[in-house]
């Protein structure tokens, strides 16, 4: 899939082969995956909520000078498949540029036949995660002299 970064297709061209049966664990292992804040985001402060996510989840994008993204997730571990969302992306956008991110399909999850795993809420949560990381990075893309 060339729609998305290397690391992203291959998390994805993953999932997408796996039996059914192993889709949700493959998908908690990710849980793992999320990195631990830094220090100055503990607080959430100049993190967005995502108020789709049953779960509280609080996410930041920013662009670097050399237009690759840095990523922030947080969600608690009692929320094992939203957190795996997280790390999926942490993972597969690690690296990425802001082009990159916003070409990644909406319907991510959906590709990666997560809808036949996890209750359609989940999805919803995730691919809200998703459509804010985004926007984010747009809001700085646009914000660009």
């Amino acid at each position: 899939m060339s729609d998305m970064p290397p690391k992203l297709a291959e998390i994805v061209d993953e999932f997408a082969a796996a039996p059914r049966e192993v889709v949700l664990e493959m998908l908690l292992e990710f849980s793992d995956a999320v990195p631990p804040l830094p220090d100055e985001l503990r607080g959430h402060e100049g993190m967005e909520q995502v108020p789709e996510c049953q779960t509280q989840f609080f996410l930041r994008a920013e662009v670097q000078p050399d237009e690759t993204v840095k990523t922030w997730f947080d969600c608690p571990p009692e929320a094992p498949t939203t957190r795996a969302f997280a790390g999926i992306l942490a993972e597969g956008l690690d690296g990425a540029t802001a082009a990159e991110i916003l070409e990644v399909p909406d319907d991510l999850y959906s590709r990666m036949g997560l809808a036949t795993a996890i209750s359609p809420l989940r999805i919803r949560g995730g691919t809200a995660i998703l459509a804010r990381l985004k926007r984010q990075i747009r809001d700085q893309e646009d914000g660009r002299p």
